[in-house]
């Protein structure tokens, strides 16, 4: 069995980079507080890595 990650959007995108803006959309968050549940791959964990100041991570 896979490990999943909980990843929480904690700050708002309004003037991030736009590099920073398309991981937070292609990770699946739109809003402040959402969360959304990805596996646990180096593909994810690289786009957390580009945007650990606007998300937390918990894992499952």
């Amino acid at each position: 069995m896979s490990n999943k990650i909980k990843i929480t959007l904690k700050r708002s995108v309004i003037g991030a980079q736009k590099g920073q803006l398309q991981t937070i959309e292609a990770l699946g968050l739109k809003k402040v507080y959402q969360s959304v549940e990805r596996d646990d791959t180096p593909s994810v964990r690289g786009m957390i890595n580009k945007v650990s100041h606007l998300v937390t991570v918990e894992e499952i």
